[in-house]
């Protein structure tokens, strides 16, 4: 099998279908679309449950990891409360590293109000780079609960920030070297701190404050992969134009250099949003300091489609990310 995520097909075929024990305090279980499983402990309060490894990044792994947790989370609508840290290390790495990263998570987590409630980290021969593979919980009110099956036909589809921050950070990261021979440091630097776009708390609360359907949090498959996977939550279709989706000048650059497709970029720091009246959201969230666009609607039947001028191409689920032609 290729590199990052497993495709849809494989991942029904041998991974859902071997599933069989259901439970009743389970509401939301794995599904594609899903950022989160959902289960019932009380009357009127959930846990959602999210789980995520690191594992195309080495710089700024442990602030990552939080993010991305919280970011699965927050998209549930879930507030993000605690963490479980899994990591494993080469036998090269040293000490004075591990506390790097454990100073990273720790800082994320107080940025977040998080708390690490336990882990567990080893030495193995079996990785050649840090792994951190994280599980987060969050609670949220059954009442607040958001579900794909209350997508409707019409709806508009919201996109916050930009195609490609996760991405563009961690290229320029990696292959500073290599980009510095054909950029100058004040692009790369921009490319870099794109790392400071990747939590998408803060609008998943605006979103939910205003009455927002569902949220899916781009990561893997770039924006294309998480419109897709939305659509499919829903079992809807879905229209999406391609002009209206925002993009870094830094993103596109970055992207032609290694002959990427940005739309494809692992996209961590972006929410897709489906709401009513999407315009007025993009707005809210726009007076609150965080870009956001609508950019398609909810339609029939399952075509999920992209449309460029006067063309309409059909999306394909997500296939490995373009990161890892290059990381």
């Amino acid at each position: 099998m290729k590199t990052g995520k497993v495709p849809e097909t494989i991942l029904k075929r041998a991974v859902f279908k071997q599933l069989k024990v259901k439970r009743q305090e389970i509401l939301i279980g794995p599904s594609i679309g899903e950022d989160c499983s959902i289960g019932q402990f009380g009357p009127d309060e959930l846990f959602a449950l999210s789980c995520d490894p690191i594992t195309g990044a080495v710089k700024d792994i442990g602030s990552l990891a939080v993010h991305i947790t919280a970011n699965d989370l927050a998209a549930a609508g879930a507030e993000p409360v605690g963490l479980m840290l899994t990591i494993l290390l080469p036998e090269d790495f040293f000490e004075s590293d591990l506390k790097s990263i454990m100073k990273d998570v720790s800082a994320t987590c107080e940025q977040l109000n998080l708390q690490v409630m336990g882990g567990h980290t080893e030495v193995t021969a079996a990785v050649n780079q840090p792994i951190l593979s994280v599980t987060g919980i969050g609670k949220l009110k059954k009442d607040k609960l958001l579900t794909p099956k209350n997508v409707k036909v019409g709806q508009d589809v919201i996109m916050t920030k930009w195609a490609g921050v996760e991405g563009t950070a961690i290229i320029a990261t990696h292959k500073e070297e290599e980009l510095k021979l054909h950029y100058n440091s004040d692009f790369i630097e921009k490319a870099k701190a794109f790392n400071q776009y990747i939590s998408v708390v803060p609008e998943s609360k605006i979103a939910l404050a205003y009455g927002v359907t569902i949220m899916h949090d781009a990561t893997e498959g770039g924006i294309f992969g998480a419109v897709w996977e939305l659509a499919a939550s829903a079992h809807k279709g879905v229209e999406v134009f391609l002009d209206k989706i925002p993009i870094k000048q830094e993103t596109v650059e970055i992207c032609e250099y290694f002959e990427l497709n940005p739309y494809k970029l692992i996209s961590s720091g972006t929410m897709l949003m489906v709401a009513d009246n999407g315009h007025i959201l993009a707005e809210r969230l726009i007076s609150s300091g965080i870009q956001a666009t609508v950019i398609g609607k909810i339609t029939g039947g399952n075509d999920r489609i992209v449309i460029q001028d006067e063309t309409r191409r059909s999306l394909e689920p997500a296939k490995s990310d373009e990161l890892y032609k290059v990381i």
